[in-house]
């Protein structure tokens, strides 16, 4: 399978878009801590993008809650599992790790769930940014804690324009 990728700019800098004519597989903070490196065998192409795009800038525009994108989502079957829980926090809402686990039916993984949610290829549409201390706080994000911020408070509505 041809890899394939293309960056767009966002309100939380550019973001690098990974995946195939079928389906999204990455979406990736390049302002971030950690970018992602494009690997060389990886073919830039616009097109195949196109709906992501569309509906990213919809969300950015407080004009979208979700997403209807087809997604591919690899790792192990416990951070998967974790993945499908951060799909089902509701636009605008957080939760704890300490939920999460529990949603998930590890009541004692919280840290399992961090180290999962730290994971998470597809951020923004994934929404690992609504995952919360249990006091409350912002607590780590790929992305820093200014992203997770902005995106917090952009579902909510009180966004400041930009980062």
């Amino acid at each position: 399978m041809q890899l394939l990728h293309a960056t767009t700019e966002s309100p939380i800098g550019e973001l690098l878009l990974v995946g195939d004519e079928r389906v999204l597989r990455g979406l990736y903070m390049q302002g971030g801590p950690r970018p992602k490196r494009i690997d060389a065998t990886w073919q830039r192409a616009d097109e195949p993008f196109a709906r992501v795009r569309e509906q990213l800038g919809q969300y950015f525009a407080g004009e979208r809650a979700s997403f209807d994108l087809p997604l591919e989502l690899t790792g192990p079957e416990f951070e998967r599992t974790v993945w499908d829980a951060l799909k089902a926090i509701p636009h605008g809402e957080t939760a704890s790790y300490g939920e999460i686990a529990r949603r998930i039916g590890y009541p004692d993984a919280a840290r399992a769930v961090g180290r999962a949610n730290g994971r998470n290829p597809i951020s923004v549409i994934v929404p690992c940014h609504r995952v919360i201390g249990a006091d409350g706080s912002l607590t780590g994000y790929g992305g820093g804690l200014e992203r997770k911020r902005f995106l917090l408070e952009l579902e909510t509505g009180t966004t400041r324009l930009a980062i």
